[in-house]
């Protein structure tokens, strides 16, 4: 069984259309995206709303997560690196975990095998 290795990606919403076309591009053919609120090294920002300053500590982030044990993990690393990167604080972070087994619940097949697309499947 090859490694298996999941990314997570957390970036700005609006870079969200370029990550995916990066990782179309190399060959990622699976991702989970859900919408979140984080706050890292900017702590938030402060806003007035008629006339009542309100402190916003959580900003609005897209949260990717890929599971890859065909395309090499520094080539995601590159291509995340990429698209999301605009120079300025908030582009996000990149995590990236080892994973212990994968199982395609409709067949039942296990290991690497599981997240491969069938029709790249050997015959």
């Amino acid at each position: 069984m090859r490694p298996i290795t999941k990314i997570d990606v957390v970036t700005r919403p609006e870079k969200l259309e370029e990550l995916k076309e990066a990782l179309r591009k190399i060959g990622v053919t699976g991702m989970t995206v859900t919408q979140v609120y984080g706050c890292g090294l900017t702590k938030g920002h402060t806003e007035v709303y008629r006339g009542q300053e309100y402190s916003i500590n959580l900003v609005p982030k897209v949260k990717v997560e890929i599971v890859v044990c065909e395309v090499p993990v520094e080539l995601v690393l590159e291509a995340v690196k990429a698209a999301c990167r605009t120079g300025k604080i908030g582009d996000g972070k990149i995590f990236v975990y080892p994973v212990a087994n994968a199982v395609r619940i409709r067949t039942g097949e296990e290991g690497d095998i599981a997240i491969m697309d069938p029709a790249d499947m050997p015959k």
